[in-house]
């Protein structure tokens, strides 16, 4: 016998504005709870000092949490030279420190080098799994460790202000799995001055942006009501990257069975990805052929 699932079966988005000092896991479980869902999930963790954009799917909506996740962000952030600590943030303790301080030249010519397609090795405290291990685990027990290099790209990296020689206000947009935390420690490095970052707030994510986040506050005083639920955005928001395909009637019941279903279309080439619809509400998505959807995702609400 299926066990049945407790909570409601909620689906949809919910952009939470994170506040510091609160994990993302956290911030999941409180929306959850809040909303009394079923499922819920989240779009990209942010560090627990960072703020800005967490989006939170739930129900049916986690299934498009890839499509959130390989789309561009933004951050805002200050970088404090002098000090490199073992978090590559403010709230590591200190591993070296430097009294040299690079001019407002010397940062733009070295943020070059950090634009395009470049290769960044994680914090040694970050989430990435080591033999099945997170890195932050044993970076506590104080293991060290030689993490891989990977590929980020960065549509863009600029100076947006400079308070003092200490600091520098940096506005970055880059794609999936990029770390803050790197580029504030390779860019002083490059300058020679040493560095990490002071804080850090996402702006945007994808289609979600920070003005149109709620508050914590606002998830714990709106708890179970249906004044919370008024906030959700429906899960096709995630997919306006893909072209959408209306489907026929039957193209749509032969969708919700998982099936191949016919859609109507007249510029998606062959083997692309797309959606199908049925009146505006996304059915499945998929691989375009010949007429039809073959879907990998189906959407049952």
């Amino acid at each position: 016998m299926a066990r049945t699932k407790k909570g409601k079966p909620v689906h949809g988005w919910l952009v939470v504005d994170k506040p510091a000092g609160i994990t993302s896991t956290a911030v999941v479980n409180k929306v959850k709870w809040a909303l009394d869902a079923q499922k819920a999930g989240h779009a990209g963790t942010l560090d627990p000092d960072a703020t800005g954009v967490l989006a939170v799917a739930l129900g049916e909506a986690t299934k498009t949490i890839p499509y959130v996740t390989d789309a561009l962000k933004c951050y805002h952030f200050m970088v404090k030279f002098g000090t490199q600590t073992t978090t590559d943030d403010a709230g590591g303790a200190v591993l070296a420190s430097s009294t040299l301080r690079p001019t407002d030249d010397d940062i733009a010519q070295a943020l070059a080098a950090f634009r395009g397609d470049i290769r960044q090795v994680p914090p040694q405290f970050s989430a990435v799994k080591v033999d099945g291990d997170r890195a932050y685990d044993l970076a506590r027990e104080g293991v060290a460790m030689d993490l891989a290099s990977r590929d980020l790209y960065v549509e863009s990296l600029t100076m947006l202000s400079r308070p003092d020689a200490d600091h520098a206000e940096l506005d970055m947009v880059c794609g999936k799995g990029g770390y803050v935390r790197s580029i504030a420690r390779d860019l002083g490095q490059a300058l020679g001055c040493l560095g990490h970052v002071a804080w850090l707030r996402r702006v945007w994510s994808g289609p979600f942006d920070a003005r149109d986040g709620i508050t914590m506050a606002v998830v714990e005083a709106e708890a179970k009501t249906e004044a919370l639920a008024r906030h959700l955005l429906p899960l096709e928001v995630a997919l306006q990257g893909l072209p959408e395909l209306p489907a026929t009637p039957e193209g749509a019941a032969r969708l919700r069975n998982g099936n191949a279903g016919m859609v109507l279309t007249s510029s998606v080439a062959y083997g692309e990805e797309a959606w199908a619809s049925d009146q505006g509400r996304a059915v499945a998505v998929g691989i375009y052929k010949a007429g039809e959807l073959h879907p990998n995702r189906v959407f049952n609400r």
